[in-house]
C-alpha cells in the first residue's frame, strides 16, 4: 500500500510530520516498526526498508523530528535537552493507541536517530519490545576543534546553526543514493550547538550503559563509516550481554547500510532476527 502522511501535534503545540507504510488489509500483523531517522534527513527516506519490512508482516510507522523533514521547528534546532526523547515517546504514546495490545512494538533507529532510540531505551522512558540500531552515532568522531567548540558554543549561543559537516558522498557507495540526497529539498545541512552537545553526550551515557543492556537489540553498522565512529558500536558490541545484543559489522560498508549496493546481506540480517523473536 501506499505510505500516508499524517501530521501529529506534540504536548507543547509543534507539528510532527509522520509517515505511516500500513500492511495490506489480508496481511497478518507480525509487529509495528517504528522509525527514527538520521541527522538532516527525514522519514521519507525511508521507503524501501519500509515496503520490505511491510513484505515481512510489519507495518511501518515514521516520523520527522523536530527541526526536520516536514515537521515544525527551527532547521537542525533543539530547543530543550530531552526533546527529541519527549517527542518519540509522543509518538509511541499515540503508535501504541492504534495498535492492539498484544502488538509488538520495535523501534529502529539510524545514526542520530540511533542515539535517541539507544536512549529512549536506556532511560526506559516507554516500554518497547525490541530495539534496531543502524550505524548509531555513538562517537561522533569529532576533532580536538570540534570538542573544544562544543565545550564553549553550547554555552554562549545554544541556537546558533553552523553546518553539520557531513559529506554527503559517505553516505553510500551508490552514486543514485548520493545524488538524490543531494537533490532533496526536505534534506538540510545545519546543527545547532545545543543539538551537537545532545550527540556528543548521549553516545557516551549509552556506552556506559552496555554491559548491563537489558532490551533485545540489533546492532547493525558499517566498518567504513566516515560519517560516525565505528568504534562506537565497537565499544558497545564488546561489552554489550551477547545474549541480548546481536551484532553485525559490514566492514566495507558506508553510513547508510540499508543504502549501499551490497544492501541484501543487511536485509537478511534484520529479516533473521526478526524472524527468530516475532
Amino acid at each position: 500500500m501506499d505510505s500516508v502522511l499524517t501530521t501529529f501535534v506534540a504536548l507543547d503545540g509543534d507539528n510532527i510530520a509522520v509517515q505511516d507504510w500500513p500492511l495490506d488489509t489480508d496481511q497478518h500483523m507480525r509487529g509495528v516498526v517504528l522509525l527514527v531517522h538520521g541527522l538532516g534527513e527525514h522519514a521519507g527516506r525511508y521507503d524501501a526498508l519500509a515496503r520490505q519490512l511491510n513484505d515481512w508482516g510489519f507495518a511501518v510507522r515514521g516520523y520527522d523530528q523536530y527541526g526536520h523533514g516536514e515537521s515544525g521547528g527551527v532547521r537542525g534546532g533543539l530547543p530543550t535537552d530531552t526533546r527529541l526523547l519527549d517527542d518519540l515517546a509522543d509518538i509511541v504514546d499515540s503508535s501504541r493507541v492504534r495498535m492492539a495490545r498484544e502488538t509488538p512494538l520495535i523501534l529502529l533507529g539510524h545514526s542520530l536517530g540511533g542515539v535517541v532510540a539507544a536512549q529512549f531505551v536506556a532511560l526506559a522512558i516507554r516500554p518497547v519490545d525490541a530495539l534496531v540500531l543502524s550505524s548509531p552515532a555513538l562517537d561522533a568522531g569529532l576533532n580536538r576543534f570540534q570538542k573544544w567548540m562544543l565545550s564553549v558554543l553550547p554555552k554562549i549561543a545554544p541556537n546558533l546553526r553552523v553546518g553539520n559537516g557531513l559529506n554527503p558522498a559517505f553516505l553510500s557507495h551508490d552514486p543514485a543514493v548520493v545524488a538524490a540526497y543531494q537533490a532533496d529539498k526536505l534534506v538540510h545541512d545545519r546543527i545547532s550547538g545545543r543539538l551537537a552537545r545532545f550527540i556528543d553526550d548521549t553516545g557516551p551515557a549509552i556506552l556506559a550503559r552496555a554491559a548491563t543492556w537489558f532490551m533485545p537489540t540489533l546492532l547493525l553498522y558499517a566498518g567504513a563509516d566516515r560519517l560516525v565512529n565505528p568504534a562506537g558500536s565497537r565499544a558497545f558490541a564488546e561489552v554489550a550481554p551477547k545474549q541480548t545484543v546481536t551484532t553485525r559489522c559490514f566492514e566495507s560498508l558506508y553510513h547508510e547500510v540499508f543504502n549501499e549496493p551490497q544492501s541484501a546481506a543487511v536485509y537478511a540480517e534484520l529479516k533473521k532476527w526478526l524472524d527468530a523473536r516475532f
